[in-house]
Parts: C-alpha cells; structure tokens; sequence
C-alpha cells in the first residue's frame, strides 16, 4: 500500500467479543473471525486493506483461528502476540510498539479487526496523507465523515489544518445524547473516532512514558518474560494480569498534544448491531438482507439469516432473525443493541450458547457436535490437509470413527493403519489414538463417541504439535 521505505508496520486487534451480533458472533468465535460482508473474515479484510506482514493481537482462545485465517489469504505475520487476558487497547497498542522497538523510524498502522471500510482506495489514501505528519511526530488518528448524529460513537473535533488533508485536534468528545451529535454533524467541525491510528513508534513510546509509564513498564515485563511458541509470542500472564486496562485513547490521544487527525469518507462501519450490518450490506428493492436458506414473502427492511437450516418469513417488516445450528433470535431492529442483554442474562444461567459456537475450532480443523444425548455424542470432524490431533485416551468413552471424504492415517495403539471413504474403526477406552489427514483435501469424517462420560475435558494428551496442555484447547 505504501512504499517499504517508510516501514510501516500494520497492527491489527483483534481482542473483541462482538456480543451485540449473537446468534453469529460469540465469545469464543467473535464477529472478526467470521464471514459477515464478503468472503473474506473481518479480520482478513482487514489484514489485506493494509498490506504487509502484520503484528496481530489475539487472545489464547482465538490464537489457531487466527493463524489459519492469515494462512487462508497467505499472509506471514511479522508477530501474533497473545494477550493472556483483555486489557484494552492501551497495553495491546504498547506491546506491539515495543516488539518492533528496534526500528526506531517504524509507524504502526493501528487497525480494529472488526471493521468494515467499503473503499479501500480511500482508506489507502488516508494513509498516505497522514504519513508526512507522522514522520514528523505526530500521533495520528483517522475521523470519519459523520453520515447521521450518531449517539453510538465517539466524536473528534478538528481544528486547523496542519499539512494537506491533516488537521490539529482540538478535543475528543465521548458518546453525545442525540442534540449534541446533531449540533456537532450540523456544524462541519466533528468527525467520527474510527480507532484507526498512524503512530510512530519512537513519539508513541514517549508519551506512554509522559502519560501512563505505569503501563509501559508492565508491557516491557511481559513482552521481556513471555514465551515463543510456535509462530506466537506469548505475553506473561502474571505481568500482564497486573496492567491497568485502558483505551489508548484515554491513555495517550486524550493527554498528548501531539495529536492529528485525517477527515476521510470510505465507508467505514464499526458493525455494532445487527441493523448497522444490515446497512452496509446494501439492502434490496424491498429493504431486505438476506443469507442463506432463506424464503421472504411479503416481508420489508428486514435482515433474515440462516447458517443452517431453511428459515422463512411471511408478512413482517423491521425484524432482524438470525438462525444458527443451535439458536435463533428474533428481534425489532430498533431494539437490536439490546442483543447484549440476551447473553449477559444466558451467561448468568450458564448457557454455552452464550459463548461457544456450534463448530469448535481446533488448530488441526474444526468439530461440530450433531446430537448427544445421555452417554453419546455424535460429531462432525474436519481435519485440514497436514492436520495432527494429539497422541491422545479417553478414560471414560470409546468412539467409532467412519470416514466420509479424504484419507486418515489412524493410530490406536500399536497399531497404525489409513481409513478412506466408507471405511471404519474402533477406537476402545483407554487406548492411545491419533489421528492425522496426509492428504491434499480435507478430511471429513462421523465420530460417535459412547461411554459413562462423553465430556470433553476428558482427555489426556500424551503428545501434541501444537504445544497445547492436557486440555481441550
């Protein structure tokens, strides 16, 4: 996007939970890591709208997702650092400063990966302009062309012009009631606060130092204590829990007075409701979105989706209704920010639905449970070209393996032995299994795992490549 002389380094965010687009986006596979615009994730849209090899921020849940998806779009990170706990995003903007540290004339293209920008070439552009003033020192900050008084946002106020198409600030103002956006979108003067910045490290370092040392320095002890494993850095989870969390926004843009910002028009979204994905999708002639298995009739301004199964809709209007494998939502788009309520009162009750996805992700591929019931589980399986689960038993079940499509090279035991199509196998409690996909498509397969206990925390891994614990991460 920019000539490799300047050294920018992209950094990108991807921390969030994204509960306010539940059924789709949970804790542990959040709106970033799916598919919600395009065919591309939130989070590889993001990576290939700025080029390079980036400096990706994760937590330990999300680590496996993560790499696959940068695999997916042959991306090489520069780093992956995983965050053992959420801090916000001042700690995760200053570890990324420091593991690049040692590039002195570096700026840090600071992203959230759960964004949508509609014109790339504007957001390119925008870059470009707010290059010189960050080369000078300046911290600077993307605003957003407000299109509407929107309450749901933060607000910059521009002030002079500085350099071409980058202006001083003159303060950030937090979520207005609705007069004061209007006053502010009415005036000319305010811009939205995108959370997408252009820092140079050495300028970004210092005022960390000026303004919240006590958080650079417990970012210095993490990065300095942590681990590397495999293609992951990971932060020191005592040093890091010890971190007061904050925005970097309060941290540093609020306090400095190197502050700049660059106005820009690219259609650009946060996707904080169910209603704002319904706008950028770009509604049809009846005010309809829909994806999937879907049949509306007589239905208007409406957002229907199905992950699985057919949903249909006769005679609604203004509605959001999302479907996935294991739960639908029915909502009034004028009340679809209250999504959030939904989960808080579903974790309150224990309900996994609140957190996991249908299909769980392993870094070997993905399993989907089919039915269970009392003593029995039935799985879908995915095993990724060069996939390896663990060397692992199970003390309290046994599982029947049959292979659907591709090739399996099974362990059980002393025995080693390959599974195709339509073929079976056995696999007895207790004994030692592994299973790896040696081919070049991927491996599908129906387990049905039958016993006393069915749970999977019952596992004990006895060799593993990807370095995981006797868990079932």
């Amino acid at each position: 996007m920019a000539n490799p002389d300047l050294r920018v380094v992209p950094v990108v965010l991807s921390g969030g939970s994204g509960t306010r687009l539940w059924p789709l986006s949970r804790e542990l596979y959040p709106k970033q890591l799916q598919r919600l615009h395009s065919e591309r994730t939130l989070l590889q849209a993001t990576v290939e709208r700025a080029g390079g090899a980036p400096v990706v921020v994760c937590n330990h849940e999300h680590r496996f997702i993560v790499a696959e998806q940068l695999r997916e779009i042959g991306v090489e990170p520069r780093a992956i650092v995983i965050e053992p706990a959420g801090r916000n995003t001042a700690p995760a903007v200053a570890v990324a400063a420091l593991s690049v540290a040692d590039d002195t004339d570096a700026v840090l293209l600071v992203m959230p990966s759960d964004h949508v920008v509609q014109d790339a070439e504007a957001f390119r552009r925008a870059v470009a302009a707010g290059l010189p003033a960050a080369r000078e020192g300046r911290l600077v900050t993307f605003g957003i062309v407000p299109t509407e008084p929107n309450t749901g946002y933060g607000y910059i106020n521009r002030g002079a012009e500085l350099l071409p198409g980058v202006h001083a600030v003159e303060r950030f103002v937090e979520k207005p009631d609705l007069a004061t956006a209007t006053r502010y979108v009415e005036s000319g003067d305010f811009l939205w606060n995108s959370g997408i910045f252009l820092f140079p490290v050495a300028t970004l370092l210092a005022e960390l130092e000026r303004h919240r040392p006590d958080i650079l320095a417990g970012c210095r002890e993490a990065l300095a204590r942590g681990q590397r494993d495999l293609v992951f850095c990971r932060l020191d989870p005592e040093s890091f829990a010890a971190i007061a969390g904050q925005s970097i926004d309060h941290a540093v843009m609020e306090r400095t007075s190197a502050a700049a910002v660059v106005p820009v028009e690219m259609g650009w979204s946060d996707i904080g409701s169910w209603s704002a994905l319904w706008q950028q999708s770009r509604p049809d002639a009846d005010g309809n979105v829909l994806h999937g298995d879907v049949l509306a009739l007589n239905t208007a301004n409406s957002l229907v989706r199905s992950e699985r199964h057919l949903v249909t809709t006769v005679g609604v209007k203004d509605l959001v209704v999302v479907a996935t494998a294991d739960a639908v939502l029915v909502a009034d788009k004028a009340h679809d920010q209250d999504v959030k309520l939904v989960v808080d009162r579903l974790k309150a009750t224990g309900r996994t639905e609140a957190t996991e996805p249908p299909r769980g992700y392993r870094p070997w591929g993905w399993f989907q449970t089919l039915d269970q019931g009392d003593r029995f589980r039935v799985k879908h399986i995915q095993v990724n070209p060069g996939g390896r689960l663990s060397l692992q038993k199970h003390w309290h079940r046994s599982e029947h393996w049959v292979v659907v499509t591709g090739t399996a090279l099974v362990t059980c035991g002393e025995e080693t032995f390959v599974l195709r199509e339509n073929e079976s196998t056995f696999i007895p409690a207790g004994t030692a299994h592994r299973l790896h996909n040696p081919g070049r498509v991927p491996l599908r397969m129906i387990e049905v795992q039958s016993g006393e206990y069915v749970g999977e925390d019952d596992i004990v891994r006895l060799d593993d490549q990807y370095g995981r614990a006797e868990s079932k991460s």
